[in-house]
């Protein structure tokens, strides 16, 4: 199983990382840190004649580790309630990725990715967090990928996710799970 987590945080080492790195620990994986690439928004041209347009950035290593994956986990701090921005402007460029001539097998591959969700916040996250889960549950659904799974913890300053008992438990779970398929 080929499994790519996609990092969210703009903080080195954040409590969202951490606790993706416990549902990872011991496997084989790439691990992908949104804001060490450059990923222009989107900039949706998709009702007129040009479409969308080409952009010179770090865009298709997102898509080719969509392709290349059988298992996503997205790993994202909760911002205001909702995925973090550079977690959010990759996913609007998908709307660009699901149109790009060059990656025709693009829709039909992600019917077959499973997608996990782990979330990290502050501010009573295991309810506050529910809409972001819901969210990407959306998401998902558009996509056509198969969400099987999410964790929710709290934390606030770095490092603090490990005293999240519940989310430390449910990662090492997850972990488990992970190394017997």
């Amino acid at each position: 199983m080929k499994i790519t987590t996609f990092i969210g945080s703009s903080r080195e080492e954040s409590n969202s990382e951490i606790l993706a790195d416990l549902v990872t620990k011991d496997l084989t994986y790439t691990k992908i840190d949104l804001k060490n690439l450059s990923i222009q928004p989107i900039h949706d041209l998709r009702h007129t004649d040009g479409g969308f347009q080409l952009v010179d950035d770090d865009y298709d290593t997102i898509i080719n580790a969509f392709l290349e994956s059988d298992l996503i986990i997205f790993s994202t701090p909760i911002y205001w309630y909702t995925m973090s921005g550079i977690m959010k402007n990759m996913i609007d460029r998908l709307s660009h990725a699901l149109r790009d001539e060059r990656f025709p097998q693009f829709k039909e591959k992600i019917k077959s990715v499973e997608a996990i969700v782990v979330a990290v916040g502050g501010d009573e996250p295991k309810i506050k967090g529910l809409p972001l889960i819901l969210q990407f549950k959306y998401t998902f659904d558009f996509l056509n990928m198969r969400f099987s799974s999410y964790i929710i913890g709290e934390g606030n300053k770095p490092g603090d996710i490990l005293q999240d008992q519940q989310a430390v438990a449910q990662a090492n779970l997850l972990n488990k799970q992970l190394k017997e398929l």
